[in-house]
């Protein structure tokens, strides 16, 4: 007697990449692109793989500086402040369990704007989600809903779009702060009710029961020898720590007196500008320094974490490409161009100006391509309603397909099961909502 193994349902992203590439073809076939279609597929793989290569050094970096961090109990130590969040909105998740601290970190990281230490942070916590996942190559619930959360992008300092709105010349550079905050909080409290909704409706979660059940879980950890170091290594220590604060009242003060000679007026934004330089190195600083009081081999753990960025990376180019070869060839095709010279007519009923259509529908699909847009728009009109719009979008707002890829495709998933449903609706309320809050808050 055999037992017959039920067909599943092919996951959503199966349909939605094949059809982006046949709608691409077709039109091409009518709008006389198809050679530059056929170009668009080569460099889009072309340029996948060089993605993929160039995230090596920053992951190598900033998982090392994660090991350290882990070896010296301080990401358990981050977790402890909103652990009854986390518990709540990851039940299948172990609470101490170095998911949970990897995660805090990436969503941190992603609130201040520090792209570049957000998604090592990231694919350090997908890594772990996956050490809990009983069926490989399937996503868990806990990975659907961390990936959700990620690409509804909540920031606190969209400091980039800040940053080109100032060399535009725009009247308020940091006026899409408050309004983007709004956006991305309702797009996050979203992407939270659909995960949550769909995960209940799902019957192919391949978490075991056992994980959120009140049983003690054991974890293992990997031992290492800490080696605390000598009263002159504390002191020198120490010491470097009264510099750098003292150096805090001693820069602002050179930065005040830099703007006098230059004649430029020192405002808020301009101190939240210049301080955002310091976020990383101060992050990097701190954790290391951490590390090394408590006695952790900092070196020496920092390689050994290191070691993990290009096998991730060469996980992720696979994914990459597939995801790229479909956005590059929908762009090249003018597919984007019809819809939205279609739509554009009726977007301004919604208060959405019709030059920022092509950066709502770039926006989940390419975060350059929408970036260089968003720039675009800036540049022609900083202080017209549709740089507004823009601006307020594109810092509330992240790249779903490219998101998906990555951090699923450093674990090896290929069911993603409702993360892109999930996600998408974040998309759409984050999206509709920067256009609502940029309306309401537009200084215009």
């Amino acid at each position: 007697m055999t037992t017959s193994i039920p067909k599943r349902k092919p996951a959503a992203i199966n349909v939605i990449w094949l059809y982006l590439i046949l709608i691409s073809i077709l039109v091409a076939a009518y709008t006389g692109r198809m050679e530059l279609v056929g170009k668009a597929s080569f460099e889009s793989a072309r340029g996948a793989v060089t993605l993929a290569l160039s995230l090596v050094g920053g992951m190598a970096l900033w998982l090392g500086i994660m090991k350290v961090a882990e070896a010296a109990g301080l990401m358990r130590a981050i977790t402890r402040g909103i652990r009854p969040v986390m518990v709540w909105l990851f039940p299948d998740v172990p609470h101490n369990h170095p998911a949970m601290s990897a995660m805090i970190m990436n969503m941190a990281a992603n609130m201040l704007g520090l792209g570049s230490a957000a998604t090592p942070m990231g694919l350090k916590a997908m890594s772990e989600l996956d050490k809990l996942n009983t069926e490989k190559g399937t996503a868990t619930n806990a990975m659907c809903l961390f990936l959700a959360i990620n690409t509804s992008s909540v920031t606190i300092l969209p400091l980039g779009v800040i940053t080109i709105r100032a060399a535009a010349g725009a009247d308020s550079p940091g006026a899409i702060i408050i309004p983007g905050l709004l956006a991305s909080i309702c797009s996050t409290s979203a992407a939270i009710f659909m995960s949550k909704l769909l995960s209940k409706r799902s019957k192919d979660n391949p978490v075991p029961a056992e994980s959120d059940s009140s049983e003690k879980i054991e974890i293992p950890t990997e031992e290492v020898e800490l080696s605390p170091p000598g009263i002159i290594g504390k002191t020198i220590a120490w010491i470097a720590i009264v510099a750098f604060i003292a150096a805090i009242p001693y820069s602002i003060a050179e930065f005040i007196a830099f703007s006098n000679r230059s004649g430029l007026a020192v405002d808020f934004m301009a101190c939240v500008t210049g301080a955002s330089t310091w976020l990383i190195p101060m992050l990097m600083g701190s954790l290391l320094l951490g590390g090394y009081l408590y006695g952790v081999k900092v070196y020496e753990v920092a390689t050994e974490g290191a070691k993990e960025g290009f096998q991730v990376a060469i996980r992720i180019i696979p994914f990459t490409v597939a995801i790229f070869v479909a956005i590059g060839m929908l762009r090249a095709s003018g597919a984007l161009d019809l819809f939205t010279g279609f739509a554009g007519k009726y977007t301004s009923l919604i208060g959405m100006p019709p030059e920022v259509l092509p950066h709502a529908l770039l926006r989940p699909l390419s975060g350059t391509g929408a970036f260089g847009y968003m720039a675009e728009v800036v540049q022609n009109a900083p202080n017209s309603l549709g740089a507004f719009v823009s601006s307020v979008m594109h810092g509330s707002t992240d790249t779903t397909f490219y998101v998906l890829a990555v951090y699923f495709g450093s674990v090896g998933i290929q069911r993603t099961r409702h993360a892109l449903p999930a996600a998408l609706t974040s998309d759409v309320v984050g999206i509709t909502m920067a256009v609502v809050f940029a309306n309401l808050f537009f200084p215009g």
